[in-house]
């Protein structure tokens, strides 16, 4: 329970942040502290249920354990968007080196705002499985 509520809070806490760091052309170092944290949870979330399930100590239903190892396939995902987030947004400058150091600049900015939008996208829909685990139960 207390695992749940760790992935529940910390993609929570990513998402909203991010969400409102992106919405306002804004970046910062926390979001992704908080980001990593969140996805630390959930990896730990995982192992420990699949422990559980080889276990035999828990017996969810199906549905369940689609909720609860969904969101580490996300968490992944996310991260392979975001690579493809920065390479879109570098697609069109040949040479970064030779760019004025402003250009650089707003170049790196459009790229961290880029990949933070991506991975708040997979925070919030994380989120929203996690809470559906959550209402699925498990005993």
């Amino acid at each position: 329970m207390y695992l749940g509520i760790a992935v529940l809070a910390g993609n929570g806490a990513a998402g909203i942040s991010g969400a409102v760091l992106w919405l306002r052309s804004r970046l910062s170092n926390w979001f992704w502290y908080l980001l990593r944290i969140a996805q630390a949870s959930v990896a730990v979330q995982v192992a420990v249920g699949l422990i559980l399930l080889a276990r035999g100590e828990t017996a969810p239903d199906g549905l369940h354990i689609a909720y609860g190892i969904a969101p580490l396939l996300i968490s992944l995902v996310s991260e392979g968007m975001r690579v493809g987030a920065a390479q879109r947004e570098l697609e069109d400058v040949e040479d970064l080196e030779g760019l004025e150091r402003s250009e650089q600049i707003a170049i790196a900015r459009r790229v961290a705002r880029s990949e933070m939008g991506v991975m708040t996208v997979g925070t919030l829909l994380i989120l929203t499985l996690s809470l559906r685990a959550f209402q699925t139960g498990g005993s």
